[in-house]
């Protein structure tokens, strides 16, 4: 199996991230519950996941760092924190579903800053004349999980700051390849998963708080039990119920993986497998590559159609030959619209830092040969 999708999920992880999570399940009880050995060990494990988290996101209090189920779930808390029905919400033309979803289920008035693909400043722009003082609050995407567009995330948040509106940023695609400084960013929020770019297991998710959000979920925290109330303080406040200790402890061993390999190098590698991906598929007859000229605007996913082919066709005879990538809207109508590439969609390839040069050659050759064959 070639797999290509990582921006769904990294499925193939370090080794260290199975042994931590399968040794979790045996050994690791419930942090906060106990003063026994299974129960401190959690504790230790927990906060020591929260302290890399902080060190590589420059977070300053780890309390402030929230463990959640994916990044679905961060947002949710996010959005649900600062925005209320009737509120203006300005979002970039590329946001995911995991966004405009919970923005239409408040009754959101949503505005959307539209700009043209891999053009930075124009989506600086974009943001800028739409953004006034009756706006509540700012959400943009780092990366597109469709097109492996970097937005200018930092000189937005700059213009939020400025307006003293509110901003949350959705690092999904970026998180693990990317530099994020939540210090220097002032973000309100930064959402992310675990399981993708941090290389942790499907389940988990990280909520970087710079306010006081609102919790969706009410429960067990261990602390403060005598009260009907939620606890005030961070992270017990938003993490009601058992925790995910295998989820925790697996990506703890992920966040080392980066930690050694370095996002620097992390990144350069995406970058030469997507040029090098771009490079091939542009030489097939009928391909069409979605790819940024300028290499500080791409990230580790690609996407192209192929003229007169269902993108799911091609998704369907790339998984015929053992390769695994995603066709469609990728849960994002938005960046389609936006891109021109409704409705059919694009197929989508997105790598990781366990991918080969020789997987990117078996991609463009099984393209070739789906088109030659019609």
């Amino acid at each position: 199996m070639i797999y290509l999708d990582n921006a769904a999920t990294t499925m193939i992880k370090p080794a260290s991230v199975a042994r931590n999570a399968a040794w979790a399940v045996g050994h690791l009880s419930s942090p906060g519950r106990g003063g026994y050995t299974a129960a401190m060990d959690a504790s230790e494990i927990a906060f020591e996941c929260r302290e890399k988290v902080s060190k590589l996101f420059s977070v300053g209090d780890p309390e402030s760092i929230v463990f959640t189920f994916n990044a679905t779930h961060a947002l949710n808390i996010a959005i649900k924190s600062l925005v209320r029905r009737g509120d203006k919400v300005l979002i970039s033309g590329y946001e995911h579903n995991a966004v405009t979803r919970p923005l239409h289920a408040i009754g959101a008035r949503v505005i959307v800053a539209a700009s043209e693909l891999f053009e930075p400043e124009m989506a600086l722009l974009a943001f800028e004349r739409r953004l006034s003082e009756d706006t509540a609050l700012v959400i943009c995407n780092h990366v597109s999980n469709v097109f492996g567009y970097i937005l200018p995330v930092e000189r937005i948040a700059a213009a939020c700051r400025e307006k003293h509106v509110p901003f949350i940023l959705d690092a999904s695609q970026s998180a693990g390849a990317l530099d994020i400084d939540f210090a220097k960013l002032s973000a309100d929020y930064i959402c992310m998963p675990g399981h993708k770019g941090l290389y942790g297991p499907q389940g988990t998710g990280l909520l970087l708080c710079a306010r006081r959000p609102e919790g969706i979920l009410q429960g067990g925290t261990g602390s403060n039990s005598l009260s009907q109330d939620m606890p005030d303080m961070l992270p017990d406040r938003l993490e009601a119920g058992t925790h995910n200790m295998p989820g925790i402890a697996g990506l703890s061993a992920g966040l080392d993986y980066i930690a050694k390999k370095g996002l620097k190098n992390i990144l350069s590698h995406e970058r030469a497998l997507v040029a090098e991906a771009a490079d091939g598929l542009v030489k097939i007859e009928k391909v069409r590559v979605y790819k940024s000229e300028y290499e500080y605007c791409q990230a580790g996913v690609l996407s192209f159609v192929v003229d007169g082919v269902p993108c799911e066709t091609v998704g369907e005879e790339l998984s015929a030959r053992g390769i695994c990538v995603r066709a469609g809207l990728h849960c994002a109508p938005l960046a389609h619209k936006t891109a021109g590439t409704l409705p059919n969609g694009t197929v989508r390839m997105s790598v990781s830092s366990f991918n080969t040069k020789r997987d990117i050659s078996a991609l463009v050759s099984a393209v070739e040969e789906i088109v030659r064959r019609g």
